[in-house]
């Protein structure tokens, strides 16, 4: 029995953008405005302008392929059925290794803002010994929850987002009618670390790690009523709220923190629990305690979209045969893949661990989850040059969006600078090793190598002018030249890799046969 039948398929419009905004509106509402407003001061609005625009044109992307060929898992599906084995191999170790860090995330988050109420837990940079066994147990019960289903992750997760939203919102209101400093934004200068630094913290400060979560929808296509219909409009609901909510809460805490906090600059704020404290320092207590609440509430709520999403891209990948098909197997009762949720369980257990903060995991995985979407904005265009997608599959100005996409994700993975990237170097080579086992175990075809050449051409452009460039790099290309020169080589590197997933398509026999021979590869029961 091919596993893709026992997905339950319960999921309509209201419960897919409650998945995706229930994954977009978690710890990074609470972390994300002061660990950018650390980096960039005032500056930061414009990081979360840049980032929800990128994140805008890729959730356009994965709507159209959506459209084409709703299925779960479908972020690693698509770079197969395009470019073949090696692309969806390195962009699905990339998304796994992303995003198997967000519940590890949120249960530090959730702990960090605890941590005002039970002394012990964290010491003001990371988590302690008594604070990383509460975050473990916050992980398995975001295990249990997906673990009984689909059914039930819906209607917990509907209820969850839409108690969250209330507070991020109140907030807003709260702020700007109480405590609201207009002055903060030119006191120590609107950019008081130079406009580079407000760049690279779209990476490496929350902002790509919070707008992700409306990828929620697109992993859960398989388990969708009416997914053609349905996905598109739940993603870009999602997108568009979170656009919204981040860029007004980035500019009430910048306007809300108080004078004396800012005596040594933004570099200067240290906050264990922003917003909380800053409604304190408001004497707003009734805010304070809704915040709190909501410290639980918002990451909870997050963890469990994400526990369930990324379950499906280990169920994606083994599909795909790079993982072990064991990991494929969905459980015939619950209708869910619960190995690739034991997986990921341990997995995030190895982030925690050694990483001990909210923030700390961020700067290491932030930069990873932002370049693997690049094969999507590649398979979108094959698709279409194929005529694999109908009229009335597609988004107007895609051959605009899907080209633009891929270049100011490639910025942005560019932005966040020599000592990040540097700091993922060793994990995306693991993938290449085990890829490279795959595919001598799998006996694959070297046209599986071919289609892939030109990621691994972006991969090294990338880190060698990464080295080169001003972000933490040598300098050897000046600003703004440095930029502009990653963004000619990505456009370059973006057709290349169109016009050779268009020859491995058509070199596999009839294009439109394609997608249906791949349907079925696996045969997966539990």
């Amino acid at each position: 029995m091919n596993g893709d039948s026992l997905l339950k398929k319960r999921m309509g419009f209201w419960s897919l953008a409650a998945a995706s905004l229930g994954g977009v509106i978690g710890s990074g509402w609470l972390f994300g405005a002061m660990y950018a407003a650390q980096a960039a001061g005032p500056e930061s609005i414009v990081t979360w302008i840049i980032g929800g625009i990128a994140l805008a044109l890729v959730a356009l992307v994965f709507s159209e392929l959506t459209m084409v060929k709703p299925e779960s898992g479908s972020l690693v599906r698509y770079p197969l059925y395009s470019n073949g084995s090696m692309v969806a191999a390195l962009v699905g170790w990339g998304l796994w290794l992303g995003y198997s860090a967000n519940p590890p995330t949120e249960a530090s988050g959730i702990v960090q803002y605890l941590s005002r109420f039970l002394p012990g837990v964290y010491n003001g940079t990371h988590l302690t010994g008594s604070g990383i066994l509460l975050a473990i147990v916050l992980m398995l019960i975001f295990v249990a929850v997906n673990y009984y289903g689909v059914l039930i992750f819906a209607k917990v997760n509907l209820v969850v987002t839409v108690l969250k939203f209330i507070v991020p919102t109140l907030t807003l209101i709260a702020f700007f009618s109480s405590g609201f400093h207009p002055s903060n934004f030119t006191s120590h200068g609107f950019a008081p670390n130079g406009w580079s630094a407000g760049l690279s913290a779209i990476a490496t400060a929350g902002i790509v790690f919070a707008y992700t979560g409306f990828r929620a929808a697109i992993d859960l296509a398989g388990e969708a009523v009416n997914p053609r219909k349905d996905v598109p409009r739940a993603v870009l609901t999602a997108i568009v709220i979170a656009m919204v909510l981040y860029i007004g809460l980035e500019i009430i805490f910048v306007g809300g923190v108080p004078a004396k906090d800012l005596v040594h600059g933004w570099s200067g704020i240290n906050f264990n629990s922003p917003y909380a404290d800053l409604a304190l320092s408001m004497n707003l207590m009734w805010l304070y305690w809704m915040i709190i609440a909501d410290a639980m509430i918002s990451p909870a709520g997050s963890s469990l979209v994400y526990t369930a999403s990324n379950s499906r891209i280990v169920y994606g990948m083994a599909k795909n045969r790079f993982f072990p098909t064991y990991f494929s197997g969905v459980n015939k009762k619950y209708g869910i893949p619960t190995r690739a949720l034991l997986l990921n369980f341990v997995v995030g257990l190895l982030y925690l661990i050694p990483l001990k903060s909210w923030h700390g995991i961020i700067e290491i995985t932030g930069a990873l989850g932002i370049y693997t979407y690049s094969a999507g904005a590649v398979s979108v265009l094959v698709f279409r040059r194929l005529n694999l997608t109908k009229s009335n599959q597609k988004i107007t100005g895609m051959k605009v969006i899907a080209p633009l996409g891929f270049v100011i994700g490639t910025l942005i993975v560019y932005w966040a600078g020599w000592q990040t990237l540097k700091a993922t170097l060793s994990l995306l080579l693991a993938g290449v090793v085990l890829y490279i086992i795959s595919y001598l175990v799998n006996k694959e075809n070297q046209k599986e190598l071919m289609g892939g050449l030109w990621l691994i051409v972006y991969l090294i452009a990338v880190f060698v002018l990464s080295k080169l460039g001003t972000f933490q790099g040598v300098k050897f290309i000046p600003a703004p030249w440095d930029s502009l020169a990653v963004a000619a080589v990505a456009l370059l590197i973006y057709y290349w890799g169109v016009a050779s997933g268009v020859r491995y398509m058509q070199s596999k026999g009839d294009p439109s046969d394609i997608l249906k021979e791949l349907e079925g590869e696996v045969d997966t029961h539990v």
